[in-house]
């Protein structure tokens, strides 16, 4: 498998046949992110590459760096002899060596062009190799997880690029400044942070371009507006819910006092009442004289009369229509007896309960008349 990798170069000088000579840092140990179809995993967004220190400093991998091209960009394929002549512009000048975890290349450009382009600013530098990919995942010796191992590493050549897989950072040269540069802190394309790609998140009706990260931030973010939402608005639920059961509290009283209020009787109501009661009294003591009607309801005072002439057995578990007959008999048969003219005006038509006061006072003084000049009337027979 193929790979391309920024390096970093160091030490740059000119000949005086006007070469450009450099270092390079390049190809170190540890864990390598990759685009999934790079390595032949198209269905992966990345893959971890570890690069162990047994295949980076093995024997062939080093060796493999010596005489390397140096090219202007990638070319489509990897170089050969037959391809050399019209893609190289350099190349590594002697065997690479180990400098702590990384190799160090030292290498020349020689072409004119490239060199300018150099002084242009085309200052990245990309290796490209080939080794082969184990797929078994494990985890380095830093604790980091891989996805795949490198094995047999094997340089093909190194690429001037403008933006190498490093980015800017991985430039040619510190003496950078000698043209017209600012120094530029050198890097290796493994020391660089790859590349993020960013996610579209809608915010409010926003679509905000943000990382994984940012975007995970946001969610949660959302994820606890809503959460307070949903509380406010439980809240506010409650809140109405102990409105309505107050509103319904107070419709019952209000209803409670209509009700009171339709109990109480207009002053006319009053009077045709009051005039009821006491024709009914009257009728009663008349039936029967000693009966008690203070404090009793209408219904009582029936009963009670019912009770006084006929006795308990004529009222013991009867319901209140049988009474309320019984006493209209009694009120009848009381109207029919001698010498109660007087009462018969009050009940010749039936107990009258919406009489008027007046009424009842004309039939009471009418009876009252008549009982106390009875003396004064012979009964029939006498001398």
């Amino acid at each position: 498998m193929q790979f391309t990798d920024a390096v970093t170069v160091a030490g740059t000088r000119r000949t005086e046949d006007g070469y450009l000579v450099a270092e390079a840092r390049c190809v170190r140990t540890g864990i390598q992110i990759y685009a999934g179809d790079e390595v032949g995993k198209p269905e992966l967004k990345t893959v971890r590459v570890y690069r162990g220190p047994d295949q980076v400093f093995a024997d062939a991998s080093l060796q493999s760096f010596s005489h390397a091209p140096v090219t202007i960009n990638h070319p489509k394929d990897m170089v050969t002899a037959e391809t050399w002549k019209d893609l190289a512009v350099g190349e590594v000048s002697t065997a690479a060596k180990k400098d702590g975890e990384w190799i160090m290349l030292p290498l020349i450009l020689k072409d004119a062009a490239a060199i300018k382009s150099v002084e242009d600013g085309k200052r990245e530098l990309s290796a490209g190799y080939s080794c082969k990919l184990d797929w078994t995942p494990g985890t380095a010796p830093d604790g980091q997880a891989f996805d795949a191992q490198q094995q047999d590493i094997k340089i093909n050549h190194l690429a001037l690029v403008d933006r190498a897989r490093a980015g800017s950072k991985a430039r040619i040269g510190d003496d950078a400044w000698k043209w017209g540069a600012s120094p530029v802190t050198l890097h290796t394309a493994d020391e660089r942070i790859p590349e993020m790609d960013l996610r579209k998140v809608l915010v409010d009706g926003l679509q905000v371009e943000t990382t994984d990260a940012g975007a995970t931030a946001i969610s949660k973010l959302l994820a606890d507006l809503a959460s307070s939402a949903a509380k406010f608005t439980d809240a506010e639920t409650k809140h109405q819910a102990a409105l309505a059961a107050k509103d319904a509290d107070l419709a019952k009283k209000d209803a409670e006092i209509d009700a009171l209020k339709a109990k109480v009787l207009s002053d006319a109501d009053l009077d045709k009442k009051v005039a009821a009661r006491a024709a009914l009294v009257s009728v009663a003591q008349t039936i029967a004289k000693d009966v008690k009607t203070d404090g009793l309801s209408d219904a009582a005072i029936r009963k009670a009369v019912v009770t006084a002439v006929l006795g308990d057995a004529a009222v013991k578990d009867k319901a209140d229509a049988y009474i309320d007959a019984r006493f209209e008999i009694l009120v009848e048969d009381a109207a029919k007896k001698p010498g109660s003219d007087p009462f018969r005006a009050v009940v010749a038509n039936g107990l009258q309960t919406s009489d008027g006061a007046s009424g009842v006072a004309t039939a009471h003084k009418a009876m009252t008349d008549h009982l106390s000049s009875a003396w004064q009337t012979p009964a029939k027979g006498a001398a």
